[in-house]
């Protein structure tokens, strides 16, 4: 373990007492988690905030989250791109002068840059209480105690994995919907990424452990999980089963309630055929693949060090078709790579025209430090890179849209959100995800006055326990997050859908044991009764048998 710290006095085991039994006889103190990247930080910010609460903290109400008045602000970082700095500073530079009025504040800076920057965070920013890395999340409760007692920051990172992450408490932000992560890590060596550097080579939990934090989260409300790793797809080879991701699928497709799975992401070398029978043979599993081109040229793939091409990228996308003929493939693009000439752009286009992706994150190439790219020959200018990204994303816009307007006509079963935005005052639409996680928006107008109360608005959260959402008998027609409504879609564009109730009588709505825990968890968040879908109990970590085979360790 690598530790930077200014100069402190060493905190013992009573010091440590001392200042957690002051801490208990004050108002609990008030927390918020800002996260900046990938699903994988959404993740370890649920887990800080899971740390936090089961140290005696208290979430801060969102009108002092909209404000970042909070005692203890972290922000959770990103280090994949090149604004990833500017976007933490910049977030600095804002609460230094929050933290000017409010004494006692404390601010906390995680995740991959911090693991990256370690102790030039503080350097730039003296404001800074806490650093700590990727690899010792559990860390954060002990170093912010010890920042208070010895009034200087701690900077302390940990040079590979302390705990694995899912055996930590949770705080989970949707009680319908979670993420739970199968591998940290990565053994990839591609050129561009510094991601394996920050978090380490792959490490796989066991399949029996994963499917018990699954069933744990269906038996408190969730019909949705998301299995989250750098590569799913090289799941099992740790621990010597290359066929243990699709048989985690299937395990997942055994567990009673579990209404929808979803993994990201793969990658395409380590794509193979189980995995696609897995998909289609699994109903649970959700006709969804997030799959990474990177980049169409086989050139610029070899300088990628990508061990696929695009012949077999093309191919995998056709094998998931055949079974699967409505299923939804987004994927990820870098344009700019250095070297690539005009040529290797073309090939590009030529391979995006024929994957027909539902939806692209499309970016712009930036060096990293510390990758072997960065100091590649041969980067392009700016002004090439922006004109090619342009050409790329009106490609992709035109196919989103094309792909898109498919989906007029359907009807869907849609899980609604919380939280997504109206998208319209006038219709006060609500949203959610169809199966293949299109975004939709869909009509509240068709529901009966009768069912609303005067003045509820229900794109928001209830306001109090008289919200029709939360009476006991809930009003026929009035959905609430975690329950499904089945729509018909009416309009399309490329990054959403617009649908109205598919029954002319008004929305059909089923009522899900989601819907039910959103609701137990909004009455006792206006004081109306206990919340007890919090998921905020660490996931067992002892084997569990739940019909995969019996894997060595």
């Amino acid at each position: 373990m690598s530790t930077t710290a200014l100069p402190t006095v060493p905190l013992d085991a009573a010091a440590t007492d001392t200042a957690v039994g002051d801490a208990a006889s004050e108002q609990p103190r008030t927390y918020l988690v800002r996260t900046l990247g990938c699903q994988m930080n959404v993740h370890d910010s649920e887990h800080m905030a899971g740390m936090l609460e089961q140290a005696g903290y208290t979430r801060a109400s969102s009108q002092d989250e909209a404000a970042n008045a909070a005692d203890v602000v972290v922000i959770n970082t990103c280090a994949v791109r090149e604004n990833a700095a500017n976007k933490l500073y910049g977030n600095l530079g804002q609460l230094a002068g929050i933290k000017a009025t409010r004494p006692g504040m404390q601010i906390a800076v995680g995740g991959c840059l911090a693991q990256k920057d370690r102790g030039d965070i503080v350097a730039k920013a003296p404001w800074v209480d806490v650093v700590f890395g990727t690899h010792n999340l559990d860390a954060l409760p002990v170093l912010l105690e010890r920042a208070r007692h010895n009034e200087a920051a701690q900077v302390e990172i940990a040079e590979s994995l302390q705990v694995f992450p899912s055996t930590l408490p949770t705080k989970r932000e949707s009680v319908y919907a979670g993420w739970v992560s199968i591998s940290v890590g990565c053994n990839n060596t591609c050129t561009f990424c510094i991601v394996p550097h920050l978090r380490g080579k792959e490490r796989d939990r066991r399949p029996g452990e994963i499917l018990a934090e699954v069933e744990a989260l269906v038996a408190a409300g969730a019909i949705e999980v998301t299995l989250l790793g750098q590569n799913v797809n090289s799941y099992g080879v740790e621990f010597g089963d290359r066929g243990a991701f699709a048989k985690l699928l299937r395990a997942c497709g055994r567990i009673e309630g579990l209404e929808r799975v979803r993994f990201t992401s793969p990658h395409p070398a380590a794509f193979t055929d189980d995995v696609i029978a897995a998909m289609a043979e699994t109903p649970n599993v959700m006709p969804q693949l997030h799959m990474p081109l990177q980049s169409g040229s086989d050139r610029v793939l070899r300088a990628m060090r990508r061990s696929y091409r695009s012949e077999k990228f093309l191919g995998i996308l056709d094998r998931v078709r055949t079974v699967m003929p409505d299923a939804s493939i987004t994927t990820d693009i870098i344009v700019g790579f250095p070297g690539e000439t005009e040529e290797d752009f073309a090939e590009t286009m030529r391979v995006v025209e024929a994957s027909r992706f539902s939806s692209a994150f499309i970016f712009q190439y930036s060096p990293r430090p510390g990758t072997p790219a960065a100091t590649m020959e041969d980067q392009l200018p700016k002004a090439v890179v922006q004109e090619r990204f342009e050409r790329l994303l009106a490609l992709q816009e035109r196919i989103g849209a094309e792909e898109a307007d498919q989906q007029v006509g359907r009807t869907l079963e849609v899980l609604v959100a919380e939280g997504s935005g109206r998208k319209d005052g006038a219709t006060h639409r609500l949203s959610g995800r169809a199966a293949d996680n299109r975004l939709v928006h869909f009509d509240l107008t068709t529901v009966p006055d009768a069912a609303l109360l005067p003045g509820v608005d229900l794109t928001r959260a209830p306001a109090d326990l008289d919200d029709p959402r939360l009476l006991d008998v809930v009003p026929a027609g009035v959905p609430r997050p975690g329950d499904t409504v089945t729509v018909t879609v009416t309009k399309a564009a490329p990054h959403h859908l617009i649908a109205e109730p598919a029954d002319a009588a008004g929305l059909v709505v089923r009522r899900t044991r989601s819907g039910d825990a959103w609701a137990a968890r909004e009455k006792a968040r206006l004081g109306g009764g206990e919340d007890e879908h919090s998921h905020g109990t660490p996931a067992p970590s002892g084997p569990v048998s739940l019909g995969l085979p019996t894997l060595r360790r």
